[in-house]
């Protein structure tokens, strides 16, 4: 029985919109704003770092309870500090890098100021969600005063991250709204139908 020689489809057509082009964060083709790119190439030096300590923290306690029957109770609480750290850090990552997961079936087959209109709602809600986060955070390190049990940390050196995560989310989210502001006020905008819309997704 002979199979088809049927071409395998280029994934990228699936993974890429067009449309939000104009909203993108790259570091290698130098898209987006100078201070944006530095920061999200910053906080992946930082990611790697700290999933290295992370690595050696864990594989130290291990070591330790396999080898010598005694555990490391300070890397246990490192651990979970530096876990902590990277959640954060790398959720503002893969936001400046639009790596998070979105259902965007509808997106691709607007127009494109229509389009534009979504990406606009969709970042002043994150914009305003980031405002409560910050908030609650501020709130949340101007009241503790607690250490971590072993290694006497102050816990805001952890609270911290969330207050940051949220600060650059907010920053990123307001300058792609303004940049949909910009895409639906221009002329040069074509109104057309995307031509992701055959792609049959």
């Amino acid at each position: 029985m002979d199979i088809p020689n049927t071409p395998i489809p280029d994934t990228a057509a699936f993974l890429d919109d067009p449309q939000r082009q104009p909203l993108e964060i790259d570091t290698e083709q130098r898209r987006g704003p100078a201070v944006f790119r530095w920061l999200t190439l910053a906080m992946e030096h930082v990611i790697a770092t700290l999933l290295v300590a992370l690595i050696i923290s864990v594989s130290a306690n291990v070591v330790g309870r396999a080898l010598f029957n005694r555990s490391l109770p300070w890397a246990d609480e490192l651990a979970r500090m530096i876990f902590i750290w990277l959640i954060f850090i790398g959720a503002a990552a893969a936001f400046a890098r639009y790596e998070h997961i979105a259902v965007d079936f509808l997106v691709r087959r607007l127009k494109p100021r229509a389009a534009h209109v979504l990406y606009l709602l969709q970042h002043l809600i994150i914009t305003a969600l980031m405002g409560v986060i910050i908030w609650g955070g501020f709130l949340v390190i101007s009241r503790a005063s607690v250490r971590t049990a072993i290694l006497n940390v102050p816990w805001n050196l952890v609270n911290v991250s969330l207050v940051l995560c949220a600060v650059f989310i907010a920053a990123v989210a307001i300058w792609r709204a303004w940049q949909s502001i910009q895409q639906i006020r221009s002329p040069t905008v074509s109104n057309d139908v995307s031509p992701t819309n055959d792609r049959g997704l």
